[in-house]
């Protein structure tokens, strides 16, 4: 039976299903950090990045599926995320995918897909645009790669809930688990500023990309997306409907089966 949460109820009191058990994790010391990683399963390399403010135990719907399918999943909790700590200097982006090349190696991967929900999307298309010779595809869902993407904030109690799941998560799980509004000022401020990406930046990536858009996405703007699709070269647009920005949670099945599609493909 399709398993939905619309209105992250189920997430705001339980989270995601949790993530399997893995021997394979740790954390690897890079540019002034420490960058928590996971791996689960064997065959081609899927990574999994998570969205702002969130940790990769987000996509516990998804590492399931996607061992079952006969991939190896590595999951990264990005700087300053999670189990990952920081230093003092902004977030950037353009650090954090370079944190994931950090693990790439550490884990011998020589290439990988990068699947990448909101933030963690903007760290895929980088690495698409310029680590390409690491990178097999990009599954870029629900973000913006400059400031016209973004439709102007509204609060939602979907919105509500998953703040509310993502405090507690830091909580838990961050080395400094007292210093959530200082960690959510931090994001919020390279939020601001970034992504700013040209389409003539866009025009450079080499590798397959599917644009992921939610019909209902609290976000980011469908035409943006659009936009997306058609300034990345070798990228298809998907529209997931009837789910928000939030679909890896509300209607994993769904996400789960647009996922698998894509990653069918560029390892056929």
């Amino acid at each position: 039976m399709d398993y939905h949460d619309d209105d992250l109820r189920k997430f705001e009191a339980h989270g995601a299903t949790p993530l399997p058990a893995t021997r394979d994790e740790g954390q690897v010391e890079h540019e002034g950090a420490k960058i928590w990683y996971a791996a689960f399963g064997a065959g081609p390399p899927v990574i999994l990045l998570h969205g702002g403010l969130g940790h990769s135990g987000n996509w516990g719907f998804q590492v399931p599926a996607l061992v079952e399918h006969g991939y190896q999943v590595v999951v990264i909790d990005s700087r300053g995320h999670g189990r990952s700590t920081r230093d003092e200097r902004p977030y950037k982006y353009e650090l954090m995918a370079s944190d994931v090349l950090a693990v790439m190696d550490t884990l011998h991967l020589k290439k990988a897909a990068v699947v990448g929900w909101s933030d963690g999307a903007c760290i895929a298309l980088i690495l698409g645009m310029k680590a390409a010779d690491r990178v097999t595809g990009v599954f870029f869902f629900g973000c913006n790669m400059d400031p016209s993407g973004t439709k102007e904030f509204e609060p939602s109690p979907i919105i509500e809930r998953c703040f509310g799941r993502h405090a507690k998560d830091y909580a838990e799980l961050s080395a400094t688990p007292d210093q959530f509004d200082a960690f959510v000022k931090a994001v919020g401020l390279m939020m601001k500023t970034e992504p700013n990406y040209s389409a003539a930046d866009l025009a450079r990536t080499r590798v397959p990309v599917a644009i992921v858009q939610s019909e209902h996405d609290e976000f980011i703007r469908d035409e943006h997306a659009t936009y997306l699709a058609r300034s990345v070269p070798a990228s298809k647009l998907i529209i997931l409907p009837g789910v928000s920005h939030f679909a890896p949670l509300q209607r994993p099945e769904q996400f789960n089966g647009v996922l698998l599609a894509f990653l069918e493909n560029i390892y056929s």
